[in-house]
């Protein structure tokens, strides 16, 4: 299991950069989140690479169309995973992962907002998406909601792909994702806004690799 930091809240990218280095040694991926690539654009995935070179650096654009040419900007931006929307056309997932392939990168495929997770999650194995996660998004966080049985779903049914989980995941909740061994647990403000992000991440580096 490797763990992602997702990076949304920060006001720029030096500040991104330097929660990144805080925290280096205890994760595998970093995110720059949508927030982040709305206002500060792919140019945020770039200088992370260049700043953290052995880390993956993966940029959550959420596309939904055009995506062989989205996926093919963010990879001249150095991207090594590139998002799509598990909602989007199936034309779009099939271009998005031929394209990555093209380059040696990977596609997650976002289940936010998708209803029939375990239709949709054979179908994308299908496809070829290199990780399929399934995320609680904030607004249902809010709700009391939580990615942990789509996880089930999407577990009992992939064969290829890797699977990945988000969405309010911290250490209080950390248990519960372990357990279920996915390939992929992405945390965002459970370190990003922790009062010591470097001890949090270091806690849940920990507990990931007991698992």
């Amino acid at each position: 299991m490797k763990l992602q930091l997702a990076i949304d809240l920060v006001k720029d990218i030096p500040e991104a950069i330097e929660l990144v280095e805080e925290v280096k040694e205890y994760i595998d991926v970093v995110e720059l989140g949508t927030p982040v690539l709305n206002r500060e654009g792919l140019q945020a995935v770039k200088e992370v690479k260049e700043a953290f070179p052995d880390l993956q650096v993966l940029a959550d654009e959420k596309l939904i169309d055009a995506t062989d040419f989205e996926v093919g900007q963010a990879v001249d931006y150095k991207a090594d995973i590139i998002t799509v929307l598990g909602v989007s056309e199936d034309a779009s997932i099939k271009g998005a992962v031929e394209e990555a392939k093209k380059h040696g990168k990977e596609i997650l495929v976002d289940m936010i907002a998708v209803r029939d997770v375990e239709t949709r999650a054979k179908e994308l194995d299908e496809m070829g998406a290199d990780y399929i996660c399934v995320h609680t998004g904030y607004d249902l966080q809010a709700q009391g909601k939580s990615p942990f049985e789509d996880l089930k779903k999407v577990k009992k049914v992939v064969k290829k792909s890797k699977t990945a989980i988000a969405g309010g995941i911290k250490l209080e909740t950390l248990k519960d994702a372990v357990e279920q061994k996915p390939d992929l647990i992405i945390v965002g403000g459970g370190i990003a806004s922790a009062d010591n992000p470097k001890e949090a991440a270091r806690k849940i580096s920990e507990i990931i690799k007991q698992g």
